[in-house]
């Protein structure tokens, strides 16, 4: 089979969303398809001329024998290809609506979902990242629920993580500096438990860098700075080697369309502390960690207290962490799971 992954580029970002499309391709290859990425220039997802320019050159590149995918950070650009969508019966890949993106401008939330309302019905097939997605989609924009289908992502087998063996707890969050994450969220919640022993290293690329600046400014403000270590964006292997020196996970994200730093920290058998913001609390089991309700800087710091000084607690949780991971998918049946839904639309 001829595939055409179109996403926004640079295809090599690291983030959930950009880890999982890499992962389809690299599955897809291994399956013995052929497999073109094409990265889409200009501004994403509100597009600009340029990022329509570059949907427009996409599809006019793509031969007729090619199924499409289009990832759904992309997807608003093809606005003006819509009918065009429908005879390439292109299918979409949907990690969340761009369109609930908390931290948007009304106005530009509102043409995101003028655009994705436009869009989505018009796809041969929605393939979202979790059942909560799926099950949201034809719940905010006109789409048949029997055109979308789940693929939820994989884990690869992982050693358990050791720890950082004291004194303290050492606390790690994965993720973009992007509101929709919350670090501020954790910060603040961290910082009404200085009587603990605690340090936390945030992974994660300053994709807003006025958001970013504004992290370490409150750092600063919160007198937990020398605490902190905001890391960047790092690369798998120093990645790893975080989650193996880590005591606990945390995220307070206001909104995850599916939670994968959280399942990789499932899968190292790493305890979590997270807020319930979409899809990531049906992830997370209950006896591996703590949740709170999203934004919420009180209930997270009150729920977090236990796990940081009580380490006969940490290890309760790591191990229904650790058994909670062993479940979850694991990538290499991920690409033949994507392409059985996409052959619903054959």
């Amino acid at each position: 089979m001829k595939l055409a992954l179109l996403v926004p580029g640079p295809f090599g970002t690291i983030s959930g969303g950009y880890g999982y499309d890499r992962r389809l391709v690299e599955g897809f290859r291994a399956a013995g398809h052929a497999v073109e990425v094409v990265e889409l220039a200009g501004r994403h997802p509100l597009p600009d001329d340029a990022a329509e320019a570059s949907a427009q050159a996409a599809l006019a590149g793509i031969g007729a024998d090619t199924r499409i995918i289009i990832d759904g950070l992309g997807l608003p650009a093809f606005a003006p290809l819509a009918d065009e969508l429908v005879q390439r019966r292109a299918v979409g890949l949907i990690h969340h609506p761009t369109a609930i993106e908390p931290g948007v401008l009304e106005a530009d939330r509102a043409r995101l979902k003028e655009l994705e309302s436009l869009l989505f019905p018009r796809m041969a097939r929605l393939v979202a990242t979790s059942r909560l997605t799926a099950d949201r989609l034809p719940q905010e924009f006109p789409v048949d629920a029997a055109k979308i289908g789940v693929v939820e992502p994989g884990t690869d087998p992982a050693p358990r993580s050791k720890g950082s063996g004291g004194p303290g707890c050492a606390i790690l969050a994965v993720g973009v500096l992007v509101p929709r994450k919350g670090h501020d969220v954790l910060l603040r919640a961290l910082a009404k438990l200085t009587d603990l022993d605690w340090t936390l290293t945030i992974a994660g690329g300053p994709r807003d860098p006025v958001h970013a600046q504004s992290l370490q400014a409150l750092a600063e403000e919160l007198s937990i700075a020398n605490r902190v270590t905001f890391a960047g964006e790092v690369q798998q292997a120093e990645l790893e080697q975080l989650y193996a020196g880590a005591d606990l996970f945390a995220l307070a994200t206001h909104w995850e369309g599916y939670g994968m730093a959280a399942a990789e920290a499932l899968a190292r058998g790493l305890p979590v502390a997270i807020t319930a913001g979409g899809a990531i609390a049906d992830v997370v089991p209950r006896q591996a960690g703590v949740i709170a309700p999203p934004g919420d800087v009180t209930s997270l710091s009150r729920a977090m207290r236990r796990p940081i000084f009580d380490t006969a607690l940490r290890a309760e949780m790591a191990e229904a962490a650790w058994k909670a991971g062993q479940a979850l998918p694991r990538w290499p049946d991920r690409a033949d799971a994507f392409l059985a839904e996409m052959d619903t639309t054959s």
